[in-house]
């Protein structure tokens, strides 16, 4: 199992609208790649010093294989898509992890 994690800082005053749209649309968009099996939205208790409130989502997937089709096919379009929504109003990294065995 492959989690891709996108970790995302948004401004206080959009949290509720994003939180909404991310439930609504976003999420659901990237599920309906066929790429993902799942996806886990957490929000973070430790306040930034930058502000904001901070938020992981994590999209699971079965393969590599599943994660490099998403790269290429379909997060250049999706990636611009949240980024021309929210410009200037959040930050964001994401990081590739494999899963090693559940306990």
């Amino acid at each position: 199992m492959i989690v891709y994690n996108v970790t995302i800082n948004i401004e206080d005053e959009i949290e509720k609208e994003w939180l909404n749209w991310m439930r609504v649309s976003h999420i659901p968009e990237l599920i309906e790649t066929g790429c993902f099996v799942s996806a886990r939205m957490t929000k973070v208790l430790v306040e930034e010093q930058m502000g904001g409130k901070t938020y992981s989502i994590q999209y699971s997937c079965n393969s590599k294989a599943d994660l490099d089709k998403y790269i290429d096919n379909y997060a250049p379009q999706l990636q611009s898509n949240f980024n021309k929504r929210y410009k200037d109003k959040f930050v964001a990294f994401r990081t590739v992890m494999q899963v090693i065995e559940d306990f």
